[in-house]
């Protein structure tokens, strides 16, 4: 079966993007050849790339038109816009899954293939933790505040427990952190 890990960048106090869309520019605080060797290692795992609308449209736009390492990956890799209200955007090697994506889930992740990550897409990412689906979250700690903006972690009321199976600091002052489902 396949594993869905989420992964994403994320300020001291919870944001994975500013006040604003796409608002990202603390990105550029840890980015390094670290970060960069990890991003390859880790596209390099993925099978399915799954975003919410927003983000597919986001990442569609910025990606179909880079080049370079990551780009050649990013648009290589299978890539599915789960939507309940469809999208127009195209991207190569994407595909539309229109509905609630729970009723989607199962059968995506009991395919044949390399695990299913999910990059940004908190609200997507939201549902998901709520439905149990997804194994692991993958996050770099970013050594900044904002002070204001999109938090990653919605609250659902719902509790939800992980472990830490890795942690490793970045020359940069990013920390990454894997964190696994811990009643998996």
């Amino acid at each position: 079966m396949r594993r869905l890990v989420t992964w994403d960048l994320m300020t001291l106090d919870g944001c994975f993007e500013g006040a604003t869309p796409w608002s990202l520019e603390f990105h550029t605080t840890v980015w390094g050849h670290e970060l960069e060797t990890y991003s390859l290692e880790q596209l390099d795992e993925v099978g399915t790339l799954l975003f919410g609308r927003r983000t597919f449209e986001g990442m569609a736009d910025y990606w179909s038109h880079e080049t370079g390492a990551i780009a050649d990956r990013m648009n290589a890799v299978e890539k599915i816009a789960a939507t309940r209200n469809g999208t127009d955007k195209t991207w190569l090697n994407a595909r539309i899954m229109q509905g609630d994506i729970t009723d989607h889930i199962e059968a995506l992740k009991a395919e044949d293939a390399k695990d299913i990550f999910v990059f940004g897409s908190a609200d997507l990412t939201a549902t998901l933790l709520e439905k149990k689906a997804v194994d692991e979250i993958r996050l770099c700690l970013v050594p900044v505040v904002l002070g204001g903006g999109n938090p990653l972690f919605k609250g659902d009321g719902v509790h939800k427990d992980f472990k830490l199976i890795e942690c490793r600091p970045f020359a940069s002052g990013g920390v990454l952190l894997r964190y696994a489902r811990a009643d998996a």
